[in-house]
């Protein structure tokens, strides 16, 4: 029979327990204390004393409860540990001080060609020959390391990992080593299988929540229909992480996946880029270019923030949309290509229809085949794991144990707003994590500026008058808005004033296209 035991820390609460035990005629066979959890392990009773027992154990002072449980934490961790060992298909071996052998898995021991009882207490030296454990268990400074050994004719590379205990007084004591072995065969079976291209190409997105599960089963089924296909999102949701796992999922897997950003070139330098150009189209160019789509030709071409185009961009797009044909500038011959064309915009397009700086006729052919990538305050199941994965990934690339976060920690992250989404919270850990000393990421340790859903980024501390402030959230609010909203009377019908009196505030600010296309 086993007991847990809720108790508050006392002293001498485990005696008083013990005397109960005593009283009873009990044979203590274990004890434990674990996670600030009591546990008692002694031989089965008959239930009308344990019906005295219980009670009488709850009595004393700084019992909070006490119940039965099915096994010991060591009995867990112990089956937990010879699981993992039996599982393991490379051999492995635990040494105690002296370098005698005190455990084995069934891998080891085949190769050994002996039983665990034949091998236990046994020098390791009988059977790893190139490398003395003995000397280095005996060094001053004893690390992690890899070295080449032999057991039974084979070669191996044998990873060495220290046991240390602690001995109670901010120090440790040097236990034994684990010994794990890998063949030249099984390496090359992980790196085959680390280069195999991902069978589920989304399968690496954290979809927990409902609504990340919905945008990966329609982008799934959308990835293999050979027509453009729109992704909305807002900035660092995501666009072209997804982008790309529809071009790996699609039969266009092995060709090019050519990548451009509507809004980062000018449109000439835009269109040079797309479309390419003929011979001397350009002063000191005497030498045509392909452009981005003849270069993926058979393959897939993303065009990030597609809604920045200009509209002589917008007429060649769905020219190459209709028919598959374009011309270089400065050429007079079609160019046929085979593309599919991917796009993704932060913007309404609709809106940019109506506002007429977007063709109705591409919206309409772009808006066939859309998902949308939910944004990350929306993917509040996600968070934590997201979080995690970052932690791991920047551990990884620094070389250290993954720390884990407190309470306080997520709850932080799942009450955020997240304006930047999944972009802005893997920058946030990596800062975290790079800056990290303990095992542990706490609230504290997390930078993130002050943010209010309705006024956005909040200042820290307030300078200047009242109107001041007034002036610069109503720029702000402007800026923001402005791209979503160019035309002053969506803007005005949107804030709910004429719209003269917004003309006159975007005058004041100076916010206009011309402005607000490099803001």
């Amino acid at each position: 029979m086993r007991l847990e035991i809720t108790a508050s820390d006392r002293l001498g609460i485990v005696q008083d327990i013990l005397d109960i035990l005593v009283q009873h005629g009990i044979d203590l066979r274990g004890i434990e204390v674990y996670q600030g959890s009591i546990y008692l392990n002694f031989p089965e009773i008959d239930f009308s004393e344990f019906q005295h027992l219980m009670p009488e154990m709850r009595r004393l002072p700084g019992i909070e409860d006490v119940k039965t449980t099915k096994f010991m934490p060591f009995e867990r961790e112990h089956c937990e540990f010879a699981t993992i060992l039996r599982a393991m298909p490379d051999p492995v071996f635990s040494i105690d001080s002296k370098g005698h052998v005190q455990t084995a898995n069934d891998a080891a021991l085949r190769l050994c060609g002996d039983s665990l009882t034949q091998v236990y207490d046994e020098p390791i030296s009988h059977w790893l020959k190139g490398f003395s454990f003995s000397r280095w268990l005996d060094h001053e400074q004893i690390e992690t390391l890899t070295k080449r050994v032999q057991l039974n004719h084979q070669e191996f590379l044998a990873d060495i990992y220290p046991i240390w205990v602690p001995d109670g007084d901010n120090k440790q004591v040097l236990a034994g080593a684990v010994i794990s072995l890998k063949s030249e065969l099984r390496f090359g079976e992980q790196i085959s299988a680390f280069r195999r291209p991902e069978s589920d190409t989304f399968g690496a997105f954290i979809s927990h929540s409902s609504a990340m599960r919905k945008c990966i089963r329609e982008a799934k089924k959308l990835s293999v229909i050979e027509a453009p296909m729109l992704i909305e999102g807002e900035t660092g949701a995501g666009k072209e992480l997804l982008a790309k796992a529809c071009h790996k999922a699609s039969k266009r897997a092995d060709n090019d996946f050519v990548v451009l950003n509507c809004a980062s070139l000018p449109d000439e330098v835009a269109e040079s880029e797309l479309f390419g150009y003929a011979a001397h189209a350009y002063e000191h160019h005497s030498l045509a270019k392909k452009g981005l789509f003849e270069i993926a030709n058979g393959g897939t071409v993303f065009l990030d923030e597609v809604g920045e185009m200009s509209s002589a961009l917008q007429v060649k797009l769905l020219r190459l949309l209709q028919d598959g044909c374009f011309r270089r500038i400065g050429d007079d011959q079609e160019v046929q290509v085979d593309v599919k064309i991917l796009c993704a915009t932060k913007r309404d397009l609709s809106l940019l229809v109506q506002d007429g700086t977007f063709r109705e006729d591409l919206f309409y052919r772009l808006n066939v085949l859309s998902v949308k990538i939910p944004p990350l305050r929306e993917r509040k199941a996600d968070i934590i794991s997201l979080a995690e994965l970052y932690i791991r990934k920047v551990s990884q690339q620094s070389g250290r144990a993954a720390p884990r976060m407190s309470k306080a920690c997520q709850d932080y992250l799942l009450q955020y707003p997240w304006p930047g989404n999944v972009r802005q919270l893997e920058n946030t850990i990596y800062r975290a994590v790079s800056l990290l000393d303990g095992d542990e990421m706490a609230r504290e340790h997390v930078e993130l500026p002050a943010y209010a859903s309705d006024l956005g980024y909040v200042e820290s501390e307030v300078q200047g008058t009242l109107e001041e402030s007034i002036k610069r959230f109503e720029s702000s609010l402007l800026k923001r808005l402005y791209p979503s909203y160019p035309s002053t009377r969506q803007l005005a019908k949107k804030l709910g004033l004429s719209h003269t009196a917004i003309a006159n505030k975007l005058r004041e600010y100076g916010i206009n296209k011309k402005t607000m296309k490099t803001y």
